[in-house]
């Protein structure tokens, strides 16, 4: 019974954490980077359509059409793929300014409005109006220099050389260099790009590997900035040993919280009971 007990507290956790986690994507999801909202309104004749965009899909757009009246229309609308649209018809609207307003939960990043005029039961006003900024890898990219040097290294598990590959715009050789964790040089090398791109492994044996931790592979190519990079790499036992995906972190933490829990209420168990 006890037994049971445990497992069931156990399987409890386990899940709980992968719940927080799964909460949290789907946050992460719900509020892309960058985003924010679009509105716009493009008027003929006695119908507006309204029309716009959020990076949000968690909630429905509210659109409300006001003016120093009061509110004259009220919409709901889905915005499940990223847009939403509606048409609203002004024939019965009396002459005069008036605000379309979309918001989308509470924040002030998904509250837009702009105005239109309305004259004789039609309009011809057409506004838009957005507040998105583009995504973190967008402005990275922008930022980015043209040309440069870049550089990939790993290996499969356990396995005693290391994969090393990068692309460049130049022709000139590339000198690699490896550094061990406490600062000594392992190995120095040079290797001539092909097509832009360049290749080759290093073995990992000998007692220049010895010491474990990350060794760091340097590549430049030339004196600027942008044509030297660095990639670290992990070796134990003189061994590559990869980095943890997401996923395997993840797992290896409920894993550990799972343990520690069990084990706790093994050892409460058997205490004596008096």
């Amino acid at each position: 019974m006890n037994s049971r007990r445990y497992t069931m507290t156990s399987l409890s956790i386990v899940f709980l954490a992968l719940t927080i986690m799964s909460v949290s994507a789907i946050g992460q999801n719900a509020y892309a980077a960058g985003g924010g909202m679009s509105l716009s309104a493009d008027c003929s004749g006695s119908s507006c359509d309204i029309s716009g965009t959020t990076d949000r899909n968690d909630q429905d757009v509210t659109v409300v059409v006001s003016s120093s009246n009061g509110i004259h229309i009220v919409d709901q609308l889905s915005a499940s793929d990223g847009s939403f649209s509606t048409t609203i018809n002004v024939s019965n609207l009396d002459d005069g300014t008036y605000k379309i307003a979309a918001n989308q939960g509470a924040s002030g990043k998904y509250s837009l409005n702009v105005s239109v005029d309305v004259s004789g039961g039609s309009s011809d006003s057409s506004a838009s109006v957005s507040n998105q900024i583009a995504s973190v890898e967008e402005e990275a990219t922008s930022t980015t220099p043209s040309g440069g040097l870049t550089l990939s290294a790993g290996g499969i598990e356990g396995s005693t050389t290391i994969d090393v590959s990068g692309t460049t715009d130049r022709n000139g050789d590339i000198t690699l260099k490896v550094t061990a964790p406490n600062g000594n040089v392992v190995s120095v090398s040079q290797i001539s790009p092909s097509g832009g791109s360049f290749m080759t492994t290093i073995e990992t044996g000998g007692a220049l590997w010895s010491q474990d931790g990350m060794y760091t592979i340097s590549a430049h190519q030339g004196a600027a900035s942008n044509y030297q990079t660095s990639a670290d790499v992990e070796i134990i036992d003189g061994h590559v040993i990869p980095e943890f995906g997401v996923i395997a972190a993840m797992i290896l933490a409920v894993a550990i919280v799972s343990i520690i829990v069990v084990t706790a209420k093994t050892r409460l168990s058997l205490v004596p009971r008096y």
